[in-house]
């Protein structure tokens, strides 16, 4: 098990470049499932969760060749559906959760598929309904294999319909919308995520030869087509972790440039963190940083304690809660942070009270951050990363503390951000990893 040792308080200068969106990624890739033709992505981050998938596929019988250090090209003429009921492929599957949007495609195309219960962050209860109903509703058949822990679908055919999805699901619509492209007749998704990811999947399908419209609403019509071609496509940055980057910079008073990071694309998520207080500047497609020695909450229009809340898009993603709560720790005034959609993400803020930091922990889903200002240095202390996000917080938070710190099970950070300890000491950081 590998560790990161940091040694914080230092100010951190320079540009950073955020890497291909992890979310994005996983769903564009279950795409290439759709056609037999070859398909090209970059901008591919180089990521356990991703490399997981790629590997995943190879096994599937995918062809997969590395152009260069951040593109791919697939080509899934053939697939090997006797390998998809092995214990290898459950094992692999399993170890990610965006392995279960290999069912939309496979049905679309070939009328049938499996895939194994989902892997993942232990971020609470992560619910699979909506995917199943909505591929139900389309035709599917699922079958369960306790035994092979292993869903198992099959159809005679897809019939577009129409259906109001229980909750905006971004990996739910995603897998309907895989399906629904070759279904015959049109189906109509209200209450659709409408995250930039689903709109990047939706222009890549259509580029492929889909007919999808309203994409980037939450009402999306699809009029079913029986082949869909190869393509290029490129993913947009990472906004997870032009948010931590973004934090990072405040709470170490730093000035960053974080570059190329598609700002049309970040929906509310700069002002989210102006509202911590936090400057920047948006020149062309950068976002620039200043050193502050302090930034302070507003608080809103009637005087009452800011709150910060994530929300389906265009509300404030639930992927950078954590990122806005350690921010937070070192502001002047108080601010509520409010994590409504999973249950276990505020756990790891203990940690940041043995730090020194002022945090009431309310209940599961809430917590108040009372901010220090830079009056009190956090102090460095060891920690385990209990999932990604939670990881880069807790390293957030030791970049800014004084003395050591130790972050063990960083292979969760590995999950979701490339060579961060690389990036992170070109700009002056004292990390190290320890293996």
């Amino acid at each position: 098990m590998s560790s990161f040792e940091i040694y914080g308080g230092n100010r951190l200068k320079g540009e950073l470049i955020p890497q291909g969106a992890k979310n994005e990624a996983l769903q564009v890739l279950c795409a290439v499932l759709l056609t037999p033709e070859k398909v090209t992505i970059s901008n591919i981050p180089n990521i356990q969760d991703i490399n997981r998938l790629i590997e995943l596929f190879k096994g599937m019988g995918v062809e997969v060749e590395q152009i260069n250090t951040d593109t791919y090209s697939f080509q899934a003429e053939k697939l090997d559906f006797a390998y998809m009921e092995s214990n290898e492929f459950v094992k692999k599957a399993n170890a990610l959760r965006g392995s279960i949007m290999i069912l939309g495609p496979l049905l679309g195309r070939f009328h049938k598929g499996a895939a194994p219960s989902p892997g993942g962050d232990k971020i609470g209860r992560r619910r699979l309904d909506t995917h199943f109903i909505g591929l139900q509703k389309l035709g599917a058949k699922f079958e369960y294999s306790a035994q092979q822990m292993l869903y198992k679908v099959e159809t005679e055919k897809l019939t577009g319909t129409y259906m109001l999805l229980d909750e905006a699901s971004v990996t739910g619509t995603a897998n309907i919308v895989m399906a629904a492209v070759m279904a015959q007749g049109t189906t109509t998704i209200f209450n659709a995520a409408c995250e930039p990811y689903i709109y990047q999947l939706c222009t890549m399908l259509n580029r492929m030869g889909a007919k999808i419209s309203g994409v980037g609403s939450n009402l999306l019509t699809i009029e079913g087509v029986e082949y869909l071609k190869g393509c290029s496509h490129r993913l947009l940055p990472d906004m997870i972790e032009i948010g931590s980057f973004i934090g990072m910079a405040a709470i170490t008073k730093s000035e960053i440039t974080i570059k190329n990071v598609a700002y049309e694309h970040l929906g509310i998520i700069p002002e989210v963190f102006r509202r911590l207080g936090i400057k920047m500047e948006h020149n062309g497609d950068d976002i620039f940083i200043p050193e502050q020695e302090m930034y302070e909450v507003e608080s809103f229009m009637d005087g009452s304690i800011m709150t910060i809340a994530d929300a389906p898009w265009p509300g404030f993603t639930p992927d950078l809660i954590s990122i806005a709560l350690v921010t937070a720790i070192q502001a002047k005034g108080s601010v509520l942070i409010h994590q409504k959609m999973f249950e276990s993400r505020l756990f790891f803020v203990d940690k940041l009270i043995d730090m020194g930091a002022k945090i009431i922990l309310c209940d599961p889903h809430r917590a108040t951050v009372i901010g220090l200002n830079h009056q009190n240095a956090l102090r460095g202390t060891n920690m385990t990363s209990p999932d990604i996000r939670a990881g880069v917080a807790q390293l957030i938070a030791a970049l800014s503390a004084k003395g050591k710190s130790v972050i063990s099970n960083i292979e969760q950070i590995d999950r979701g951000y490339q060579n961060i300890d690389t990036r992170l000491r070109s700009i002056g950081a004292d990390i190290k990893r320890i293996d």
